[in-house]
C-alpha cells in the first residue's frame, strides 16, 4: 500500500490499534451497504479498505476516545 503512508495515518490517529479497528469498521459499511458511498470524491483505492483509510487522511473520518 503506497497511498496514504502510515506515517500520515499515525497523526490522524493515536495507535495502529486504532487505526485497524476504524478503517476495517468503515469498510465493513462501505461493503455492506451500497448506500453508504465513500465520503473522499474521488477515490485512489478500488477497494473499501483502502477508501477507509483515505477517508481517515482526508479528515473525513474521525475517532474521539471516550
Amino acid at each position: 500500500m503506497l497511498y496514504p503512508s502510515i506515517d500520515s495515518l499515525m497523526d490522524k490517529l493515536d495507535s495502529k490499534y486504532t487505526l485497524v479497528t476504524v478503517s476495517s469498521r468503515r469498510a465493513r459499511e462501505i461493503r455492506e451497504d451500497k448506500k453508504r458511498v465513500p465520503l473522499v470524491e474521488k477515490p485512489v483505492s478500488h477497494k473499501q479498505v483502502g477508501m477507509a483509510l483515505e477517508e481517515i487522511v482526508s479528515d473525513q473520518l474521525k475517532f474521539e476516545r471516550k
